[in-house]
């Protein structure tokens, strides 16, 4: 029975995106069940030098995104010219600063951060290595040379492997939302999904407490920003 809801639960976080994974080198039970029934092994090549295995890892609440708790902000609008993503951090990160950006500055500040990722990402081998969760989120779905392509552009469009350079990049904790509406009948909150450089918020080694950036992510594909 706990073995059922287990994996009722598992595909919930799969059906609504919430799920998270964990690359580790060899085949392991999932970390919400103790172990696996003989039954369900699995006998795999010798040869596991380019073989990876994932299993669910808890996501941010734990839980579906229906049952997350939900939260009140209001909705700063950003322009959707393919930096959306860019230019929400900016502006999230300049009104944590008490500043308020003019449209040219905010879209230039928005392609120094892309360009930043581009250049961790596809210019420096050793800056890269630092950054393995954003390289195999790219791997994923193209190759590392085709996505050193497109970020060259500025209609890129950006999203977690963006997310997972820049909260480290900048020392900025980062928090994801989808609309309440999405999920709930007549809900007009914003449920949390990700988070990221969580470990910027208390400050981390001899860096100062950061406010959060919160983004709001609609299923147009679009960034907007949460005050």
């Amino acid at each position: 029975m706990a073995n059922k809801l287990c994996n009722e639960t598992i595909l919930e976080q799969l059906r609504h995106g919430t799920a998270k994974f964990e690359l580790v080198s060899s085949p392991v039970s999932s970390i919400s069940i103790p172990s696996l029934s003989p039954s369900l092994s699995t006998t795999f090549p010798a040869d596991n030098s380019h073989r990876f295995f994932a299993r669910i890892g808890a996501s941010l609440g734990g839980g579906s995104a229906a049952t997350k708790k939900v939260e009140q902000y209001s909705v700063h609008k950003v322009t959707g010219d393919g930096r959306c993503l860019f230019r929400a951090l900016v502006k999230g990160m300049a009104f944590n600063k008490g500043i308020a950006l003019r449209p040219q500055e905010e879209r230039d500040d928005a392609d120094e951060l892309r360009m930043a990722v581009k250049e961790i990402l596809c210019d420096s081998a050793k800056d890269r290595q630092q950054y393995e969760e954003a390289l195999i989120a790219i791997t994923v779905e193209e190759s590392l040379k085709r996505y050193c392509q497109r970020i060259q552009r500025p209609d890129f469009w950006g999203g977690e492997s963006e997310l997972l350079v820049l909260s480290r990049l900048c020392g900025q904790p980062i928090v994801v939302y989808i609309p309440e509406h999405e999920h709930r009948k007549g809900g007009w909150g914003f449920i949390p999904i990700a988070e990221y450089g969580s470990e910027f918020r208390k400050g981390f080694g001899k860096g100062k407490p950061k406010k959060v950036v919160r983004l709001l992510y609609s299923g147009r594909n679009h960034y907007d920003l949460l005050v």
